[in-house]
């Protein structure tokens, strides 16, 4: 398999519902590497590392592992790999 770095920006209700939270969880789940923070717009950042199709599908199975998550639009961009990662972890406020 393909393993990819995606850098991810989530909008729609994606604060104070857990996402950051949910999104640890479903990163150690599928065994990807990264990090996730929230932004000061109300946005969501996060960089995800990992066998390709669960990178590219991460947004979905965030937004399905919880009824209070909805994410109205997502804008992201493949980026280099980073070869020391090695967990997933929660950043920032």
């Amino acid at each position: 398999m393909k393993k990819i770095r995606m850098h991810y920006q989530f909008y729609g209700r994606v604060q104070a519902v857990g996402f950051r939270y949910t999104a640890k969880q479903v990163a150690d789940h599928f065994g990807l590497t990264g990090w996730v923070k929230n932004e000061y717009d109300g946005s969501v950042i996060a960089e995800v590392q990992g066998d390709e199709a669960l990178v590219t599908d991460f947004g979905t199975y965030i937004e399905r592992s919880s009824r209070w998550i909805e994410i109205m639009s997502t804008v992201k961009k493949e980026i280099p790999l980073q070869e020391d990662d090695r967990e997933f972890s929660i950043e920032g406020y």
